[in-house]
């Protein structure tokens, strides 16, 4: 095993090299082995770790979430029910999202509609704005 510096860390695993700090600074990655100059060197297994949160950031999964997971996943042995949960949980969140997404595309669709091509003072969008809810 080969150890490598921080910015070798960040081309492999595609974390930037503040943020690499970060995570070690707020515990989701364990401190590196430093050398005598007091550099950070880094093994395969920081890599897959930072490729881990990486990828559980791009799927939107929350800090705390991401700890439990590394928690977890360091203990192979047990259940996988929690980060099932986890998961489910962010699916659920994605879900809502979409759905919420979904209602402001058709409104926004029926606004745009209504006002294609008229004039201010008869702008749906403007009117529909300015109009509070209820």
């Amino acid at each position: 095993m080969k150890d490598f510096p921080i910015g070798e860390a960040a081309r492999r695993s595609g974390v930037k090299v503040p943020t690499i700090r970060y995570y070690e600074q707020i515990g989701l990655l364990p401190e590196p082995v430093r050398t005598a100059g007091n550099r950070r060197l880094y093994d395969d297994e920081s890599v897959r770790r930072l490729f881990f949160i990486l990828h559980a950031r791009q799927l939107g999964f929350e800090i705390d979430s991401i700890r439990a997971m590394l928690d977890l996943q360091d203990n192979p042995h047990q259940s996988c029910a929690q980060v099932d949960a986890i998961a489910s949980g962010r699916l659920a969140e994605i879900e809502l999202r979409i759905s919420r997404l979904t209602a402001l595309k058709a409104e926004l669709s029926a606004m745009l509609d209504q006002c294609r091509q008229g004039r201010i003072a008869q702008c749906r969008v403007i009117e529909t704005l300015s109009t509070p809810p209820g």
